[in-house]
C-alpha cells in the first residue's frame, strides 16, 4: 500500500491539471475568501467561510482529483495491473487516495489556521475537525462512486462538476440563510449539515450534542455512496 501511495504522490506533482486543480485552486479561492473575510462574514458569519473554503478544498482538491486518479488509472490499465499483484482492493484504493487525502487534509488545516489567526480562533476546535473529517469521509465516498461512471481522466472535467459545484453552493446556501427556514431539506443535502457543524463549531452558542447530531446526514451519504460504487465502480475499461 506504501508502495502505491508513494507512487502516486510522485504523480501527483508530475501531473499539471491534477497539480492546479488540487493544490492551486483550492488555495486560490481560499486565500481570496480570508483576504475579504469582512465581506463574506457580513453576508453569512466566519463559520460560513471556514465552511466555504473547506468545501472548496474538498471538492476541487479530494473529490475531483480522486475521480481523475481512479479513471485514469483504470484508462491506462494500471488498476488491472495493481490487482494482479499481492495487494487486496482495499489495499490499492487506499494506496492510490492516500497522497491526495493527506494533502487535502493539510491544506484544510493550513487554511483554517490562517483563517483563525486573521479573525480569531474557532469556538469548539475538536468539533471543527470532526465536522472537517466528516466532510473528507463523504468527499472520498462519492468520488469512488462517480469514478464508477467516469470512462476517462478528461470525463472527469465533467462527471465531477454536478458535485462540485453542488456542495459548494449548499454551504453557500446553509452558511448565508441559516437552517431556520427548511431545515430538514438543507441538512440532508450533500455538505449542507457538514456546513451547519462547521458554524456551529466556530461561532459558537449551539450545544454540543445538537451539534454532534449533524454527523448523521453526512455519514449517511457515506454509507449511500460506498453502496453505489460497490456496484458501479469498474476495475477495467468499457469493452
Amino acid at each position: 500500500m506504501l508502495s502505491i501511495a508513494l507512487s502516486e504522490l510522485v504523480q501527483i506533482f508530475r501531473n499539471r491539471l491534477v497539480l492546479v486543480t488540487s493544490l492551486v485552486m483550492p488555495a486560490a479561492v481560499s486565500s481570496f475568501f480570508i483576504y475579504r473575510h469582512d465581506v463574506f462574514a457580513a453576508l453569512g458569519s466566519l463559520g460560513y467561510i471556514a465552511a466555504v473554503v473547506m468545501f472548496t478544498v474538498g471538492a476541487f482538491g479530494l473529490y475531483a482529483t480522486t475521480v481523475t486518479t481512479l479513471a485514469s488509472r483504470r484508462q491506462n490499465l494500471f488498476l488491472k495491473r495493481l490487482r494482479s499483484t499481492g495487494a487486496g482492493d482495499t489495499g490499492i484504493l487506499t494506496g492510490l487516495l492516500l497522497p491526495i487525502t493527506v494533502i487535502s487534509l493539510l491544506q484544510v488545516a493550513v487554511i483554517m489556521t490562517v483563517l483563525a489567526v486573521v479573525t480569531g480562533a474557532p469556538d469548539n476546535v475538536l468539533l471543527l475537525a470532526a465536522a472537517v473529517l466528516s466532510m473528507v469521509i463523504m468527499m472520498l465516498g462519492l468520488g469512488l462512486a462517480t469514478a464508477g461512471l467516469t470512462n476517462s481522466a478528461e470525463h472527469a472535467q465533467v462527471t465531477t462538476l454536478p458535485i462540485s459545484i453542488g456542495t459548494i453552493v449548499v454551504a453557500s446556501w446553509v452558511g448565508i440563510t441559516g437552517t431556520e427556514d427548511l431545515a430538514l431539506l438543507k441538512r440532508l443535502l450533500p455538505g449542507g449539515s457538514a456546513t451547519e457543524l462547521v458554524v456551529n463549531a466556530w461561532n459558537g452558542g449551539v450545544p454540543l450534542p445538537t451539534s454532534l447530531l449533524l454527523l448523521a446526514p453526512t455519514l449517511s451519504w457515506v454509507t449511500v455512496a460506498v453502496a453505489l460504487a460497490s456496484r458501479i465502480f469498474r476495475w477495467e475499461p468499457r469493452r
